[in-house]
């Protein structure tokens, strides 16, 4: 049971990495934010994987440095998103839309068919979808957007880095792409802006947890627990993430969801759950 608890864990400190977010970039701008979180994160991993690192191959140092672009993209875009939502929990349960995604995905790049599974759960993730963006009509907010962008670009992020970790330590991955990610955030913001800091405490204490708490150690634990657990065990247990984020955000950040964007919620939750339990079967 070891494995279960270390993915709850690490369920539980990504809802948490949520709300860091959230308080960091009221006074940091995002993709600072996420250039300095992801660069020190990496340095954090690096004494435990650095032999393994200098044993890699030049191929495969690029292969994952390109699973690591795509999950930059996918981070930048998620952190714009949070930056202009109201509802941490809506943007979750839509996030949470990756895994349903990915089968189509990996249909697209590599040919490789979904199954029966996934057609059935498909349509239920739509009519969720709709339940959380049709509130006030036929008219999708951008933040509900931009979580979806970066729902799908996490899903080519899981079915790249799926290929990838066959040939690389799962640890060694997870640091060259945490890595990926901090020096192209670090360039962009280079490149483009000065960054003008606003440095409370608070901004200061948020930041270390999401950095520490709900990236270094989350990822630590979250590997642990998948290497021990099966696979559809580990996805029954990840879809936790956006519930853990509900509770914390209607708790700490006075969050109220409406009875509607609830139903779609749990609507995508349960097509989540449908798809999980028909691929084991």
């Amino acid at each position: 049971m070891r494995g279960e608890y270390h993915l709850v864990l690490a369920t539980i400190l990504a809802a948490i990495g949520w709300i860091a977010s959230k308080l960091v970039i009221e006074g940091v701008p995002g993709d600072a934010f996420i250039a300095a979180r992801f660069l020190i994160a990496s340095f954090i991993l690096l004494p435990f994987c650095y032999k393994e690192v200098l044993q890699l191959s030049l191929k495969q140092v690029l292969s994952v440095c390109f699973v690591g672009l795509l999950l930059t993209l996918g981070i930048q875009v998620w952190i714009f998103a949070i930056s202009i939502t109201n509802s941490l929990s809506e943007g979750a349960f839509i996030m949470s839309l990756a895994m349903i995604i990915a089968p189509f995905t990996s249909w697209l790049f590599f040919r490789v068919k979904p199954n029966r599974a996934f057609w059935l759960a498909l349509p239920l993730a739509v009519i969720g979808m709709m339940l959380l963006s049709l509130t006030h009509g036929w008219q999708v907010e951008k933040s509900q957007w931009c979580f979806l962008l970066s729902a799908a670009l996490f899903s080519m992020h899981f079915v790249f880095n799926k290929r990838v970790t066959n040939s690389v330590k799962p640890l060694v991955a997870i640091f060259l792409q945490l890595f990926t990610v901090g020096v192209i955030s670090s360039v962009y913001v280079l490149l483009t802006r000065e960054v003008q800091l606003e440095l409370t405490q608070s901004v200061v204490f948020w930041f270390v947890v999401s950095t520490l708490v709900a990236t270094s150690i989350r990822y630590l634990f979250q590997t642990l627990g998948q290497f021990s657990v099966k696979i559809e065990t580990a996805a029954l247990i990840m879809i936790l993430e956006p519930v853990w984020t509900l509770v914390l955000s209607m708790t700490m950040l006075g969050e109220v969801l409406q009875v509607q964007k609830m139903l779609g919620a749990g609507v995508i939750f349960l097509s989540l759950f449908v798809y999980i339990k028909l691929s084991k079967k």
